[in-house]
């Protein structure tokens, strides 16, 4: 089997993520998007069960998929899922102090997240986990295409 392209292309894959997340945002540095997307994915992955949130890792490139899981503690018991709003003001709070997060930052990493994954496959992993979960993730586009795979 020939090594997938999300491994051989790491780097590359998450530079170009980094700045659709920062232009999404308005932001103007890598740190702020890491920041901004490493706090949606802790809001999220904690409304899930293990097994719900391996499944949706697998659905990541690579790096994105170290930084859903790093500093996860699986014991913990699953949050219910709450308003836009109050995920919103829940991803600003990640390590608040060093956090430039916008209003629009789940919506914004959804979009940046969406034009490297399979699509299909992660609707269908979304819907498999719940109606929250695809709400959360839902990205809207400016114009038709939007959303293709960026890095293939």
């Amino acid at each position: 089997m020939p090594m997938p392209a999300t491994y051989r292309h790491a780097s590359r894959e998450f530079s170009a993520y980094l700045e659709d997340a920062k232009d999404r945002m308005s932001l103007i540095s890598d740190n702020s998007a890491y920041t901004a997307t490493d706090a949606v994915f802790q809001v999220f992955r904690k409304r899930l069960t293990v097994d719900q949130g391996l499944v949706f890792a697998d659905q990541l490139p690579c790096v994105l998929r170290a930084i859903f899981v790093a500093g996860w503690h699986p014991q913990d018991p699953p949050l219910p899922f709450a308003d836009r709003e109050t995920l919103t003001r829940e991803v600003q709070e990640v390590r608040k102090d060093h956090n430039l997060t916008p209003d629009n930052a789940i919506s914004a990493v959804a979009w940046a997240v969406r034009r490297y994954v399979r699509q299909v496959d992660f609707d269908r992993v979304l819907h498999d986990i719940s109606p929250e979960a695809v709400a959360y993730w839902h990205a809207t586009e400016d114009y038709p295409g939007q959303l293709s795979q960026r890095i293939v």
